[in-house]
């Protein structure tokens, strides 16, 4: 996002990622003076803002809402190109819920795994935010933020095996569910075509423990996506 303060010593960019159309998805801007090239959200610090209201209004701008999710990635600043020109960039990954994920006027989704030419710090700040993101998957609700309030245990799963990239075994995923109490049922039911129609479920009220809720993964197996 161009800044209109001129020149600034650094910048601060987000990776906002959402699950669209089955598949993780980067939201991008057209680089001002630059031949088909895109960039990530962007901007310089106002007067006494602090970095993660940046970030929180770059979200807003890009997609109209705040982010479900997000966190710090860290400092970038090796020389690599940034479309500010800023020697140091501090980064955030944010993710939204594909059904508020509407970008905004000159913003575009891009599959994570076919972006279109971008400026090479934000190459690496892609690659880090999915990095991050994966690595929160298992102490952070973030795979529920991005599903409707009411779910089957098929489309949680999903959007695990999305958000990880790799698929996981059923059974072994719900009896890591169960274990770690992280959804109660509903009295609704879906249909999912054939078959027996599936239990709705949501997202369980935390409750006070010792210990961190979360599944684990490495109880689970399967191929990558």
């Amino acid at each position: 996002m161009a800044s209109a303060r001129g020149e600034t010593s650094f910048s601060v960019d987000l990776v906002i990622l959402t699950a669209l159309t089955s598949e993780l998805a980067v939201l991008l801007q057209k680089a001002k003076g630059t031949s088909g090239r895109w960039s990530l959200p962007w901007s310089a610090p106002a007067r006494n803002e602090t970095l993660s209201a940046v970030a929180s209004r770059l979200a807003v701008s890009a997609v109209g809402d705040e982010p479900a999710w997000s966190e710090q990635l860290g400092g970038f600043g090796d020389g690599r190109a940034h479309p500010s020109g800023a020697p140091l960039s501090v980064a955030f990954v944010a993710t939204v819920a594909h059904e508020t994920a509407t970008a905004e006027r000159g913003f575009h989704w891009f599959p994570a795994r076919d972006l279109p030419p971008i400026a090479p710090r934000h190459g690496l700040m892609v690659h880090a935010g999915i990095e991050a993101l994966r690595m929160a998957i298992d102490r952070a609700p973030i795979a529920f933020r991005l599903l409707p309030e009411k779910f089957t245990l098929t489309e949680l799963q999903r959007m695990y095996e999305l958000l990880l990239g790799k698929r996981l075994h059923k059974a072994s995923f719900r009896r890591s569910l169960q274990a770690a109490a992280l959804v109660s049922p509903t009295d609704e039911w879906r249909s999912e075509g054939r078959g027996r129609p599936a239990q709705l479920y949501t997202f369980a009220p935390r409750r006070k423990r010792k210990t961190p809720r979360g599944v684990r993964f490495d109880l689970l197996s399967g191929a990558g996506v």
